[in-house]
């Protein structure tokens, strides 16, 4: 049985995200457009975009941030968004995490992505994507450990810090 079904990892405490938390996440998630492969984003957000973006969000794609005993504040989010815009594909989304570098290696991400999984399954989606960028390993452990399987790579499908990038695309089917 996969992790994703576990609660939670010990210390850390995972609810829905409040606009009042976007300046925390803003900071969390521009940093890894302006210095890493996480997000093939190039240009950092406002915190008015980032507001606008937790106000639209919502029922199964709503924003989960996860917090700490150690720690007052969000140290990683996490969200679920449409995986293609075709009615077809509306049993199908593709999975966001993002959790703060000082907080790496502390079940952040597992915790994030456990309640990810039971969102979708409680919402009634089929299947969940992961689009890892750069051949992210700790990434796509995490999602192979939660039962996502690798089902092809794009290769050279984006260019970010004057590289051209591979995207491994990783699924979850939660129902047979």
């Amino acid at each position: 049985m996969p992790s994703s079904l576990s609660p939670a990892s010990p210390g850390v405490a995972i609810r829905d995200a409040r606009v009042e938390d976007a300046e925390t996440i803003l900071q969390i998630y521009n940093r890894e457009v302006l210095e890493s492969l996480a997000t093939m984003d190039l240009v950092p957000r406002t915190l008015e975009q980032q507001r606008a973006y937790l106000r639209d969000r919502s029922g199964a794609l709503a924003v989960l941030v996860a917090e700490t005993d150690t720690s007052s504040s969000v140290v990683g989010f996490a969200s679920l968004s449409p995986f293609r815009d075709r009615p077809g594909y509306r049993t199908s989304v593709e999975n966001s995490i993002y959790v703060h570098r000082d907080c790496h290696r502390m079940g952040i991400g597992n915790s994030l992505l456990g309640a990810l999984v039971n969102q979708a399954r409680s919402h009634g989606f089929h299947a969940i994507f992961a689009r890892i960028t750069g051949a992210q390993e700790a990434s796509m452990a995490l999602h192979e450990r939660h039962g996502f399987l690798l089902v092809g790579v794009e290769r050279e499908v984006g260019r970010k810090f004057g590289q051209w990038l591979d995207v491994a695309v990783m699924e979850l089917v939660l129902t047979e």
